[in-house]
C-alpha cells in the first residue's frame, strides 16, 4: 500500500475542487504533491485507475483517478491502463455511508474488462476511506488471474479518533 498523505487541510480543499468543481489545475497540484512525496515501496508493472461509471464520467468530464495515475506513470516509467477495470453497475455516493454499507455498495460493482499481461499491478485512487472500493477492485483483478495487486491512493481519511493521522 502506498498512501503518502492524510486527507486533511489543505489537501482536502484541493481534492474537493478537483473532484467536484472541475478544477484540473487542482488535480495537477495534487499530482505534483504526490510525485514529491517519494517513491512507492514496491514498483508494479502497471497502474490501473479506479474506474468511474459512464454516467459519473459524463457528469464529471474526467476520471480523477486516471488524472492522478498519468503523471505517476510518466514519472515512474510505467504504463497506465484505463481499460482493465470497468464499472459493472452504478453505485451511490460513498460519502455518507459507514464501512459496512460502503462494502455492500461496491460489491460486484467492478468487472475486469481486459486481463492485463502484467502480473503485478497497482490500483490508483484519489482518496481511501475504508478501503472498500480498492478492496473490491483488487478482488476482481486477483480473481481474473493478476498475481499481485497493490493499492495506491493520494490520501487516506484519518482513522476514527485519530485527527490528522491515517
Amino acid at each position: 500500500m502506498w498512501v503518502p498523505f492524510v486527507y486533511a487541510w489543505p489537501l482536502d480543499v484541493l481534492e474537493s475542487r478537483f473532484k467536484f468543481s472541475g478544477s484540473l489545475a487542482a488535480g495537477r497540484v495534487l499530482a505534483t504533491c504526490w510525485l514529491s512525496s517519494g517513491i512507492p515501496p514496491v514498483i508494479p508493472e502497471l497502474l490501473v485507475p479506479v474506474p468511474l461509471h459512464t454516467s459519473r464520467l459524463r457528469q464529471r468530464g474526467y476520471n480523477q483517478a486516471l488524472e492522478l495515475a498519468r503523471p505517476l506513470a510518466r514519472h515512474l516509467g510505467l504504463p497506465v491502463a484505463h481499460d482493465v477495470l470497468g464499472r459493472a453497475r452504478a453505485t451511490g455516493a460513498q460519502t455518507e455511508l459507514d464501512a459496512a454499507a460502503r462494502a455492500t455498495n461496491v460489491r460486484a460493482a467492478f468487472a475486469v474488462k481486459r486481463v492485463p499481461a502484467q502480473k503485478h499491478v497497482a490500483i490508483v485512487d484519489d482518496v481511501m476511506t475504508t478501503g472498500a472500493t480498492l478492496a473490491e477492485c483488487a478482488r476482481v483483478l486477483l480473481a481474473a488471474g493478476v498475481e499481485r495487486v497493490d493499492v495506491w491512493a493520494l490520501a487516506r481519511t484519518p482513522l476514527p479518533g485519530h485527527r490528522g493521522v491515517a
